[in-house]
């Protein structure tokens, strides 16, 4: 992606470089949740101040966790495109490599999914819920097919956008 063509706000970042998530992001649960509270659509439990996968506990509050505030409003924090004709020729190999990262991520940090992988003119696009992920999947796919991998954050929108090629 050239300086010209990146979107608006869009800062490319190295793969050594770790992601500061600087801007308010009104996902974040904001203040202190009773606990303990349960998301009703995902069943995650929030306790000892951070979301987590337990046993529901007897009368919880209940709280849309922010990872299925984000798949309800269709509002992705990362976006990974994936193209090119290894991609083609390798694509349920690369995408079964996609969903096991996401299970590994989910297990232990329930705001950590995918929110959709659809088609698109030039590949595919996978969005999730957190950035992280987003970065994970990037350097998943670097580092078990090579190809060429591009990251670019907006800290302004708490986005992040990862293209991978090969």
């Amino acid at each position: 992606m050239t300086k010209q063509s990146q979107p608006a706000g869009f800062h490319p970042i190295r793969r050594d470089q770790p992601l500061l998530e600087t801007a308010m992001d009104s996902y974040k649960t904001k203040g202190k949740l009773p606990e303990p509270t349960v998301c009703p659509d995902c069943g995650a439990v929030f306790h000892a101040g951070h979301w987590q996968w337990l046993a529901k506990p007897k009368d919880a509050h209940q709280a849309c966790c922010p990872a299925c505030h984000r798949v309800r409003d269709h509002f992705p924090a990362g976006y990974v495109s994936l193209a090119g004709k290894f991609f083609a020729a390798h694509e349920q190999e690369i995408l079964q490599l996609i969903q096991h990262r996401e299970t590994r991520e989910k297990a232990e940090h329930p705001l950590q999914r995918i929110m959709a992988i659809e088609k698109t003119e030039h590949g595919t696009l996978v969005t999730t819920t957190d950035i992280h992920l987003a970065r994970g999947i990037g350097e998943a796919l670097h580092h078990a097919y090579q190809g060429e991998l591009e990251l670019h954050y907006n800290p302004d929108r708490n986005l992040l956008r990862v293209s991978w090629s090969h």
